[in-house]
């Protein structure tokens, strides 16, 4: 039972990197699939087309949803850029924050469709059946042979006996689509390694500081959810009772919705007055003065998980 709960502690430790993972396996999975029952590459004028659409339409609906699915986004649209008179993104200081945001909401919601396309590069079946409808690649090949070669390059993906001949060539379609497949897993993960080095080096808070930052805004969201189940359910339970019993309707507060605005705003970190949530920003703050901006707020990529957190009401 002991191993049990260290195993469990080691995964919401590291939920999102397992996520990540989860997403990527799937992702896939799901190519492979497509590639083997549902991808049949014409070998004519439409293979290009058709291989180009396999190869990036799923990775842009994987992309579309991956904003769908994230919390920024949605914190994003409604704590920055909602329709009030005036958008809160408009300032400089707040605009560079929505870009943070946006940014840091792209690279998360990219993870699927570089996935899907790198799985896809490796398997070489749509990148095979695209450039084989090139015309460039039908120049190349057949600059030494007649017409009928151009017509016979287009029926690679779908005929043995030319991809045998071209087995040996340098520029062989299935090599092309491997190293590249190669050439962009090990240039994302490049780039996910250099940019975690950038942010540890610039956070302005200590790595057990930060882990203990994590902790309580875990702690937060299970507060704030139960707290947010309980309060609704005595409110339904008045406003019922009140219906059929035919009572007057007492006083119940629940919070403004101008209170709501302020805790759903973009998190700023600020040295002089340092809190760990816009909710703890709130309480500690006068109640009707604005906490949305003030005077040092800066929005370092290694606090992005405030932003990013999800309230788990049971």
């Amino acid at each position: 039972m002991e191993k049990f709960h260290t195993i469990m502690d080691m995964c919401l430790g590291h939920k999102k990197v397992l996520g990540f993972s989860a997403v990527s396996l799937l992702t896939a999975g799901s190519e492979r699939i497509f590639s083997i029952a549902v991808f049949k590459c014409p070998c004519n004028s439409w293979s290009m087309l058709y291989g180009l659409t396999f190869l990036l339409m799923p990775a842009l609906v994987l992309f579309l949803l991956g904003y769908l699915l994230n919390t920024r986004t949605w914190r994003l649209l409604t704590g920055c850029c909602a329709s009030r008179k005036r958008c809160s993104c408009s300032s400089p200081g707040h605009l560079s924050s929505c870009l943070q945001v946006l940014w840091l909401s792209t690279v998360s919601a990219a993870v699927a469709p570089l996935t899907w396309i790198a799985a896809a590069l490796l398997s070489a079946s749509f990148y095979e059946c695209a450039v084989s409808g090139s015309s460039m690649l039908q120049n190349y090949l057949c600059k030494e042979h007649d017409s009928e070669c151009r017509e016979q390059v287009a029926k690679i993906p779908c005929s043995g006996t030319l991809r045998k001949e071209l087995q040996n060539e340098p520029s062989s379609l299935r090599a092309q689509s491997q190293v590249l497949g190669w050439i962009l897993i090990a240039g994302f993960m490049t780039l996910v390694l250099i940019s975690t080095c950038i942010k540890r080096c610039r956070s302005p808070v200590s790595f057990l500081q930060l882990e203990f930052w994590k902790i309580y805004l875990k702690k937060e969201q299970e507060f704030f959810g139960n707290k947010a189940k309980e309060h609704a359910a005595k409110m339904a339970e008045r406003n019922v009772s009140c219906y059929f019993d035919s009572t007057e309707l007492e006083p119940f507060y629940t919070p403004s919705n101008k209170a709501w605005w302020q805790i759903s705003s973009l998190y700023a970190f600020n040295t002089k007055e340092q809190y760990y949530s816009m909710i703890h920003k709130y309480v500690s703050s006068e109640k009707d003065k604005s906490i949305s901006s003030a005077e040092g707020d800066v929005f370092p990529h290694i606090l992005g998980f405030v932003d990013e957190a999800e309230t788990q009401i049971p």
